[in-house]
């Protein structure tokens, strides 16, 4: 539980934080960090607007995307204690659990006959299908280095303090921050600031939303940051005491969200041919971790 609240408290200032980040880069004031919770609530005071050649699928797609990513968020753990949903191998749920919101995304964006939503759709699958084995990869070699399949369990025998454990937990950082940039399409994979149907993925893709719908699928998005962020946080609380993390759960928080903002600030989009190598390389990352662990563990032939 105390996992689960700390992410909704960190939902609330994450997009706030990298847009501030953004600004101060660029010299400028900008907006305040609870502009994205303002831009929510303004969205929920209006209606939705439907097209004819929607169908079902299109009006409940926002609301299984945000139970989706709330039933993963569900199974993170806050250090040695358990999330409200744990048991072993509990992390495949979370990866599907969250394919789940995906596909309803994506067959939503079908749903609305545009050509341009289905172009996106299709980037959108393409690149969850190129960083899904990531993530399995470098759960894996944590499970193999702890002996623990799952996250609750894994993150509790995770000891930071040695080399290999300090080396394994920061490959697995930069994976996960990165996967989180990519699930949000966020740069170098996408710009969200884009409006050229050209080179959007997933502002295409939600281009009919409006009103409560649209507030639905931003508060997801901010959620799923939060919980990336999180399984990060975890990697480096361990066991330690509540008091000290709690902290230290917010201060990986705000880091993540500078980290954002700052290579959002200093990095250029890449060309939309160079994204699926991009992607991949993270999949090479997690798979040179796993033949470490291996190694380490003799179990290589």
């Amino acid at each position: 539980m105390t996992s689960l609240i700390l992410i909704l408290i960190s939902a609330l200032f994450f997009n706030g934080i990298i847009g501030r980040v953004k600004s101060i880069s660029a010299g400028r004031k900008g907006p305040g960090v609870m502009q994205p919770v303002r831009d929510v609530i303004r969205l929920f005071r209006k209606g939705s607007v439907y097209s004819e050649t929607t169908g079902p699928v299109f009006r409940i797609a926002p609301a299984v995307y945000l139970a989706s990513v709330l039933a993963a968020c569900l199974c993170i753990p806050f250090g040695s204690k358990p999330g409200l949903i744990s048991f072993s191998y509990d992390f495949v749920f979370f990866a599907y659990a969250l394919a789940l919101g995906k596909f309803f995304c994506i067959i939503a964006a079908l749903d609305t006959g545009s050509s341009f939503e289905g172009m996106g759709a299709s980037r959108e699958a393409t690149y969850s299908m190129l960083a899904e084995p990531a993530f399995f990869l470098i759960m894996g070699s944590l499970a193999m280095m702890t002996g623990h399949s799952s996250f609750q369990s894994i993150f509790a025998a995770i000891q930071p303090s040695s080399p290999m454990g300090w080396t394994l937990a920061v490959i697995a950082a930069l994976i996960l921050l990165i996967l989180a940039m990519v699930e949000n399409s966020r740069m170098p994979v996408d710009d969200p600031k884009t409006h050229l149907e050209l080179t959007m993925i997933h502002e295409v893709m939600v281009l009919d939303n409006s009103g409560i719908d649209l507030g639905l699928i931003f508060v997801t998005g901010y959620l799923k940051f939060a919980m990336y962020a999180a399984l990060i946080a975890n990697l480096f609380i361990g066991s330690i005491p509540v008091g000290f993390g709690i902290p230290a759960f917010l201060a990986v928080q705000f880091a993540c969200a500078v980290i954002i903002g700052l290579n959002e600030s200093f990095t250029a989009r890449y060309r939309m041919n160079h994204n699926p190598q991009f992607i991949f390389t993270l999949t090479c990352i997690a798979l040179l971790a796993v033949f470490g662990m291996m190694l380490i563990a003799g179990k290589t032939i």
